[in-house]
């Protein structure tokens, strides 16, 4: 990319940097006022947010935790049963369930806005790219965002309850009583939630890796195996430490993987197309002459 972004495709004149940087803030001023609208809606809607999405996990009604107990029921085995019992959170501040409050709606102003930010960024970056990569790039966008949900989704009903069930019930000894302080409950929560949203991004990275020639579809092959070693070493750090829950995130990311090579194999495919043509109309040129 060159040091000022071509704004002139149809004979506009090109930016100074300064104009640019001036162009910079207001993308990141809008995409600031997208997390402050969505933060504001959410510390709004306190009750839906908290009683219907961030505390549902831990509650034996919680959908996840419903189909698990049926198939163990139909499988008589009772593993499969989490949270059978209502987690009771406690708060231990004066000011702890306002702090929390605010915490929440911050977290998730960001999700909500995510597509909003990688919009604005996107916008910023579109006139320093060719017609095709630009059409390229605005579907990496939409990509992106529903990748990222996708994550987050995964992680909420598939991870969460998992994760909460393991560490509440989890004792060094019967002496020593669980009482989970909420901030901690949510720090979990969203923690897992944001971790599985942004691993979920692999397929982005390894379309713009590829595009500036850092990975190849080759390479990925090649290093599969340690792929795969770095997806379970990933999956153990956002998920208790037990096989089942490591092998339920390892699983889709060892697909993304895969799709990620078809990915940066399509994208190789068409550089070579674009060099081709590049020294066809070169030789055309030259013979013209």
């Amino acid at each position: 990319m060159s040091t000022f972004l071509n704004k002139g495709k149809k004979g506009e004149k090109e930016m100074s940097f300064l104009e640019h940087l001036e162009e910079l803030r207001w993308h990141i001023i809008r995409s600031i006022l997208a997390i402050v609208i969505f933060m504001i809606i959410a510390f709004i809607f306190k009750g839906f947010i908290f009683d219907n999405i961030i505390l549902a996990p831990k509650n034996p009604a919680f959908l996840t935790n419903r189909i698990l107990c049926e198939i163990g029921e139909r499988w008589n085995t009772t593993a499969l049963c989490i949270n059978t019992k209502t987690l009771n959170l406690i708060n231990i501040k004066m000011s702890g369930q306002l702090t929390t409050h605010i915490t929440v709606s911050m977290v998730v102003g960001l999700i909500l806005a995510f597509p909003v930010i990688l919009w604005e960024f996107w916008q910023f970056f579109k006139p320093a790219l060719r017609d095709n990569e630009a059409k390229y790039a605005k579907g990496a966008v939409t990509a992106a965002s529903l990748l990222f949900f996708t994550g987050v989704l995964f992680g909420f009903f598939m991870l969460a309850p998992l994760s909460i069930h393991f560490l509440s019930s989890y004792e060094i000894s019967q002496d020593v009583v669980n009482q989970i302080n909420v901030r901690s409950y949510i720090g979990t929560l969203t923690s897992i939630c944001l971790a599985t949203g942004l691993v979920f991004e692999l397929p982005i990275i390894a379309f713009f890796l590829t595009k500036i020639g850092v990975v190849t579809p080759t390479f990925m092959r090649t290093y599969r195996k340690h792929a795969i070693v770095i997806i379970f070493i990933i999956s153990a750090i956002i998920t208790p430490p037990d096989v089942f829950s490591q092998t339920l995130v390892a699983i889709p990311l060892l697909i993304l993987y895969e799709v990620s090579i078809l990915i940066s194999g399509r994208v190789m495919r068409q550089k070579e197309k674009e060099r081709s043509e590049f020294m066809n109309d070169g030789k055309s040129e030259t013979a013209t002459s």
